[in-house]
């Protein structure tokens, strides 16, 4: 087998828990002696679809194949596949040696032949001296080597780890990042791997799966990923970038903060909503005559290899990577080369929040009108229309807010990303019927639900003709 061939394939796998979906319409390839990674916020679905792989769940719609053949039914022990969880589940009366040689007695392997196989997976993960130890003496780093090779003695086709390094600290979780990835190089086993750590997903993984709310938002390699985003949301989640709205004047001249740049990207039309982003490490400090983005340094922080400072510019918050230290206070050009300007379709289209509805109930004393949204009665203060009038309804994002007491016209709404903008949070929210855009300067909690309120005094209601 080589790389170009498919071994497992997600055809339009979607599940739901309790009413709420967790995987939507996923569809995904993995291919044979690739490492693979799942990577995404809490709650995003990259867990349940690696229990889908593993036969550890079943998925509502969709379909399951490995080599070409359709799998939903078959239970996990009859799967060509192994799992190593975050935790190890290993035996703790058991020595090092007998944790590996498990599956083989299982398998009722012949004695010589276990005790051949099993020291070849402790030299590989570099446990040799530790045959005999207990379980319980042994550090958490050495543990998760036992349940490696636990995991692949059986010669698997493809093993399963559910962010396996989480329990580990930095320096040993870096280390493990490199033997993982040394360990699935020598023995040619196809990885799939789920983490939430960015880092983690950029050292190791031949492929990187981007997923948000059960679907997914980008696949690619390391360098695609960080360097060719498909939207804010993962600009946003892979490294540091200043994530700013602009509109694309024309191809390759975007607009931004009153500024006008040439960029090398084309086909978004012209005077097009766009959302920029400029890494960090792509602004060169400049004199301020040399550039027509100007700022004022706030802040400055060593990093160990840069300093990492925060510029206002334009009312606008920046975040500069540089090997040289400006002093705060200090007045900087800010030069970005057009081949560092990535421009990317907004993820929430419209400018406002737009309601077209007809009047449900209206109070010409009080100057109310009441009109039904998603089965609820809201009430616009200070605006009369007959009943039965249609109407127009305009929300600026900033009209949209928390509503911490839980009561918001709007209970149960979804928080399906956070985007900080430079001035603010760009967040986009889903209720039972749509999806709405609001700005907040709190950053909120992705993937969770609220109440979700609106300021009427900053709306704009008119009459449909």
């Amino acid at each position: 087998m080589n790389k170009d061939t498919k071994i497992i394939e997600l055809k339009n796998i979607s599940k739901s828990f309790g009413g709420e979906p967790v995987l939507q319409n996923l569809s995904l390839e993995i291919h044979d002696k690739e490492f693979i990674t799942l990577l995404g916020p809490s709650g995003c679905g990259k867990t349940t679809t690696l229990r889908i792989i593993g036969g550890f769940e079943t998925p509502d719609e969709g379909d399951v194949c490995f080599m070409g053949e359709k799998i939903n039914e078959l239970p996990p022990y009859k799967r060509n596949v192994n799992t190593v969880f975050q935790r190890y589940a290993l035996f703790p009366h058991l020595t090092v040696f007998e944790n590996i040689a498990f599956g083989l007695r299982v398998a009722k392997m012949k004695e010589a032949r276990i005790v051949k196989v099993v020291q070849r997976m402790i030299e590989l993960v570099n446990l040799r001296g530790f045959e005999k130890r207990k379980i319980d003496t042994l550090s958490g780093g050495q543990q998760q080597r036992v349940a490696i090779a636990r995991a692949l003695v059986n010669n698997p086709r493809v093993l399963l780890l559910d962010e396996p390094l989480a329990a580990l600290d930095l320096k040993l979780r870096k280390d493990m990042q490199k033997e993982l990835k040394n360990i699935q190089r020598e023995t040619g086993i196809t990885f799939i791997y789920v983490t939430h750590d960015q880092e983690e997903a950029l050292t190791m993984s031949d492929t990187i799966v981007v997923m948000a709310n059960g679907k997914i938002q980008q696949i690619g390699s390391s360098t695609d990923i960080y360097n060719e985003p498909e939207n804010a949301f993962v600009a946003d989640f892979i490294g540091e970038a200043n994530i700013i709205n602009g509109t694309m004047v024309e191809d390759e001249k975007v607009r931004l903060l009153g500024v006008e740049l040439d960029c090398v990207d084309k086909g978004f039309g012209k005077n097009t909503p766009v959302d920029v982003v400029i890494r960090p490490e792509d602004i060169e400090v400049v004199d301020p005559s040399q550039a027509k983005l100007v700022g004022v340094v706030e802040d400055v922080i060593f990093k160990g290899v840069h300093f990492e400072m925060s510029v206002r510019c334009h009312n606008c918050e920046w975040l500069i990577h540089s090997t040289v230290a400006q002093k705060v206070g200090e007045e900087i050009g800010m030069q970005i080369d057009p081949f560092n300007i990535h421009i990317m379709n907004k993820m929430f289209l419209a400018e406002n929040n737009t309601i077209i509805t007809e009047v449900y109930y209206s109070d010409k004393e009080n100057n109310t009108t009441t009109f039904l949204l998603e089965g609820s009665e809201v009430t616009i203060p200070g605006v009369f229309y007959e009943e039965g009038t249609k109407i127009r309804i305009d929300l600026p994002p900033d009209a949209l807010y928390i509503a911490g007491d839980g009561n918001g016209q709007l209970d149960e709404v979804y928080i399906e990303s956070v985007i900080w903008k430079g001035e603010h949070n760009e967040i986009i929210l889903e209720s039972d019927e749509r999806k709405w855009i609001m700005q907040s300067d709190i950053d909120e909690q992705v993937a969770t639900y609220i109440s979700l309120g609106f300021d009427f005094s900053k709306a704009t209601v008119s009459e449909v003709a």
